[in-house]
C-alpha cells in the first residue's frame, strides 16, 4: 500500500494538512464513527473545547490501535465543533494529542446531540492487510 499527499503548487501548502490524498495497493479501509471527548463510561471529560478534542483524538486512535494501525494511516479527519467552541483551542487540543500527521482535515460548526459535547471527530483510514 502507498499513501501518497498530493499538494498541487497552484494551492496553499500547510504542514498540518494535506489538500487530498491518494491511496494505491491492497488494503482496508477503517471507517471511524464520531467520537467526543469521552471517557470510557461514556461521559463527556470537563474542561473546555481543548481537553474534549484532545480526548476525541485518544478515542480514535484507540480505535486505530484495535485494527493496528496509527494516526499515519489516516487519510481524513473531520473535527466538528460546537457553534460555541473556540476553534483554536479545539484544534490545539486535537494536534497535541495528533502531532504532526498531514492527514486531510476539515472543521465544521454543528448543532451537537448532545448539548454538552463541544467537540466530535471521525476519520477515515486505510489499514495494510497482514
Amino acid at each position: 500500500m502507498e499513501i501518497i499527499h498530493v499538494n498541487p503548487d497552484s494551492l496553499h501548502k500547510n504542514p498540518a494538512f494535506s489538500q487530498g490524498i491518494l491511496v494505491r495497493g491492497d488494503h482496508d479501509t477503517l471507517y471511524i464513527g464520531g467520537q467526543n471527548g469521552t471517557d470510557a463510561s461514556g461521559a463527556i471529560i470537563e474542561g473546555g473545547a481543548g481537553a474534549q478534542s484532545a480526548q476525541a483524538m485518544r478515542n480514535v486512535l484507540a480505535v486505530l490501535e484495535e485494527v493496528g494501525a496509527d494516526a499515519s494511516n489516516v487519510v481524513r479527519l473531520a473535527i466538528h465543533l460546537h457553534p460555541d467552541a473556540s476553534l483554536e483551542e479545539a484544534f490545539g487540543g486535537a494536534m497535541q494529542v495528533w502531532g504532526g500527521v498531514p492527514s486531510t482535515v476539515t472543521v465544521l460548526r454543528v448543532a451537537p446531540v448532545r448539548p454538552e459535547a463541544l467537540v466530535e471527530v471521525d476519520a477515515v483510514a486505510v489499514v495494510p492487510r497482514a
